[in-house]
């Protein structure tokens, strides 16, 4: 029998062998997973492994959504609020409502559990959005709007969530209070995360050690939601606010050393976990299934395929309505972005994903109300629809991303890369002016200038050369036969220093200190690559 320690050892193995496969297979790497955790599930001898939802709320929620609200670009959620929170909050009330009607229309549910199976399967997830769209080449609006989306529509589910479960467990429901309390609960989670966000800013921009200031970084998102659940706010909305806080506040927060660090130890951080999470949710199929009671398993998936359909059409009605609703209450002529085309709304709408948490909703239902007499109603077929949802969108949809784009012919606007070498150009010419003004006024050698100069003129003239238009040539600050020069001599250091350390003339010290600044400089000519 396997034991607890080869189980873990054996899905990080997993993991990591799974990600290489996505990489040379250009597949999403969450989609792998939740295949591959399907397929492990079935292995003979493998032990049962339980998802504990308030694991999944507490222990791995936090840090896969505090970097993707780091990373997001404040200036574009703030330019496209208006459509991520018709998304966050419409979206996602009418999807529940819809599914809600239906589960009790054509499931036989009970409309209170309606409303728990619609609240728990409506929101798409952070997690498997940000893992799937950054590798799509689209128009970053469209990113944007999608990763904006499923950052905040988990308030939105979770609060409808608590309140439909409160009404099956009692059987009394109040619109007027759930209003009033989603209300407090949404302010209440922002004012957390600001207050938390400013806090942690104060502390770290008085730090200067990397690793001390690396584990303060990891501890805000768990402190940020548990504070938050703590006074009953939205914990998942105070994670998103102080990502976006500390992510705008980050470049002139962290020292360089501090970037460097952090950088490494978020992306093995977020790695390992969403590697866990999607293989765990496929895990979970054999529990699932064995579970499943009172319905044949041919009904249970006939019913699941029907839920899939009715969200997809909720969505691709909800974008093109509430465009068009938009545009017809748009006057205001300065407003500086387009309207999105059909082909976009298509896109949009058909990438809805669902993911870790709502599979971690459904798992956190109680099993009897709250009389302790009577189950609670149908707990075993939501949970095998919630799964169901996770597992076609997820696979279906995210498979099927990159042939519509192609079958839609959306392409890359570029807005990023001409952004950077606007950037990148005008950073080189106020340094290059700079070292002017220095030396004129200090005494300073006229070779290191000259050195100097050299090179910030060099990367001038490989930035300037882009201003031609054309989008295809790669943006770079040198030039190809320079990176490809640069990468030849370095590993020539390389080769000396170890020759060095084998012959004793260094110790593994010294090895190490200059084989870092050379993984440092080589770095810079890969990024750049990329």
């Amino acid at each position: 029998m396997i034991g607890t320690i080869e189980l873990v050892l054996g899905l990080l193995l997993a993991v990591a062998g799974l990600a290489v496969l996505a990489r040379k297979l250009r597949i999403a790497y969450p989609i792998l997973f939740v295949l591959g955790g399907l397929l492990l599930g079935f292995v003979p001898g493998l032990p049962a492994l339980h998802l504990n939802p308030q694991l999944v709320f507490v222990l791995f929620l936090p840090p896969l959504l505090y970097p993707a609200a780091f990373f997001t670009p404040w200036r574009d959620f703030r330019a496209n609020l208006g459509p991520i929170l018709r998304l966050a909050i419409g979206l996602v009330l009418l999807s529940t409502v819809v599914v809600a009607w239906f589960a009790h229309r054509f499931i036989g549910l009970p409309l209170a559990a309606g409303f728990v199976l619609g609240a728990i399967i409506s929101p798409p997830d952070a997690v498997a959005a940000t893992a799937i769209t950054q590798g799509l080449r689209v128009p970053r609006r469209l990113v944007t709007i999608l990763d904006g989306e499923s950052l905040v529509n988990d308030a939105t589910s979770f609060t409808a969530y608590r309140f439909a479960v409160a009404a099956v467990m009692t059987g009394a429901f109040s619109l007027a209070g759930a209003s009033v309390k989603f209300v407090a609960v949404v302010i209440g989670g922002i004012i957390v995360g600001v207050a938390v966000g400013w806090m942690v800013s104060s502390v770290q921009r008085r730090l200067d050690d990397p690793p001390v200031q690396t584990t303060l970084s990891l501890l805000t998102p768990y402190a940020t939601y548990l504070l938050a659940e703590r006074l009953q706010a939205s914990g998942v909305l105070a994670v998103v606010v102080v990502g976006l806080y500390l992510g705008w506040r980050g470049p002139e927060m962290y020292t360089s050393r501090m970037r460097l660090v952090a950088s490494s130890v978020w992306t093995m951080v977020v790695f390992i976990l969403n590697g866990f999470l999607f293989i765990l949710i496929g895990l979970q199929l054999p529990e699932v299934v064995h579970n499943l009671s009172g319905r044949s398993l041919g009904e249970a998936i006939w019913l699941s395929t029907l839920v899939v359909v009715l969200l997809t059409l909720v969505r691709i009605v909800w974008f093109f309505s509430s465009t068009f609703v938009a545009k017809l209450m748009r006057h205001d002529s300065r407003c500086r972005l387009p309207r999105p085309s059909w082909r976009h709304l298509v896109l949009l709408s058909w990438a809805g994903m669902r993911g870790v948490d709502s599979l971690a909703a459904a798992l956190a239902l109680p099993l009897v109300t709250q009389n302790g007499k009577n189950a609670f109603p149908e707990r075993s077929l939501i949970v095998f629809i919630t799964f169901s949802v996770i597992l076609g969108t997820l696979v279906l949809q995210g498979l099927s991303l990159s042939p519509i784009i192609g079958w839609l012919k959306i392409v890359d606007d570029h807005s990023l890369e001409d952004e950077e070498r606007q950037a990148r150009l005008k950073a080189n010419q106020a340094a290059l002016a700079k070292l002017a003004e220095i030396a004129k006024s200090h005494n300073v050698d006229e070779g290191v200038v000259e050195r100097l100069r050299a090179e910030y003129e060099d990367r001038i003239r490989q930035l300037s050369g882009h201003e031609d238009g054309d989008d295809n040539k790669k943006l770079s600050l040198y030039s190809a036969e320079y990176e490809e020069l640069s990468k030849e001599i370095l590993a020539e250091e390389r080769k000396t220093i170890l020759h060095l350390r084998n012959e004793r003339v260094i110790n593994d010290h010294v090895l190490r200190r200059i084989q870092r600044d050379l993984d440092l400089a080589e770095a810079r000519l890969e990024h750049e690559r990329d």
